[in-house]
């Protein structure tokens, strides 16, 4: 191919990537994402000057909702193939169903809802961290065992049992198991990788200084290293209240407000 045709084609897929971020985060709209260093643009990232995924559920971007609403012997509708999470190549598991009958699932269900889905995925290399219970969903933090690192981030719906992929940063900033893994964009990233230009102790200092400014009297807690980013527990007098995220190459803050308020949590 002549020089003049490669240097047309790769312009057009810059230009192409560059319009599908655009929309994707013209469509999150808000003011979610912080950044202690203004807009920040990069030819991996582009422009994230703010955004929030508000009401985003796992059926936006096209991804059909992980759904728990099945009979014992049909298997649950599980079909992130070549989306988010796609590159696991799970299938879907036969299992009881839970209804919407108006009242909330208790954790200990939740957490057999993510046992279940655990199972599914048959990679002897993912384990559950924790199980967290707020008041409009229930969290779930999947990690690695062979290298520690976090690996997705999972919502578990309070009266259906469905079980999807959180918004965010998990889908938008993880370079492994999100949106952007093995797709448009891992020509830009490379392999994916958890040592980032951004350390840990940076993305603390972030954290604070975003939660100075817009939740005074709160702290940053424990943090879990992710492909792309970093998963840190918000704290008020030293018990969890929050979470919220801070991208590993760009020191942005992403705050995840759509959990409601923090009820309880178990450990695996």
């Amino acid at each position: 191919m002549k020089a003049w045709k490669v240097i047309i084609a790769t312009a057009l897929a810059v230009v192409a990537v560059a319009l599908l971020t655009a929309s994707v985060f013209a469509y999150m709209g808000g003011t979610g994402i912080y950044s202690p260093y203004g807009t920040y643009t990069n030819s991996a990232y582009g422009a994230y000057s703010g955004g929030m995924m508000g009401g985003m559920m796992g059926n936006a971007y096209g991804y059909p909702q992980y759904s728990a609403q099945s009979s014992a012997s049909a298997p649950y509708n599980y079909q992130y193939r070549g989306g988010c999470h796609g590159i696991l190549g799970y299938n879907g598991y036969a299992g009881s169903a839970y209804s919407n009958n108006g009242a909330a699932i208790t954790i200990d269900t939740a957490v057999t809802i993510a046992q279940r889905y655990l199972t599914s995925l048959n990679n002897p290399d993912l384990a559950i961290d924790e199980v967290e219970e707020y008041t409009q969903n229930f969290y779930v933090l999947f990690y690695e065992k062979n290298t520690g690192n976090g690996a997705f981030e999972m919502l578990i719906d309070k009266y259906t049992g469905g079980i999807y992929p959180e918004m965010g940063p998990n889908m938008m900033w993880n370079t492994k198991y999100g949106m952007m893994s093995g797709g448009m964009m891992s020509w830009v990233r490379g392999t994916p990788t958890a040592v980032m230009p951004i350390t840990v102790d940076q993305a603390k200092a972030n954290a604070q200084q975003y939660l100075n400014a817009k939740l005074a009297g709160t702290t940053v807690g424990d943090a879990t290293t992710f492909y792309g980013y970093y998963h840190i527990d918000v704290l008020l007098s030293n018990k969890t209240y929050s979470m919220l995220s801070v991208n590993g190459y760009t020191g942005q803050v992403w705050y995840h407000s759509w959990h409601g308020t923090f009820v309880q949590q178990v450990e695996l």
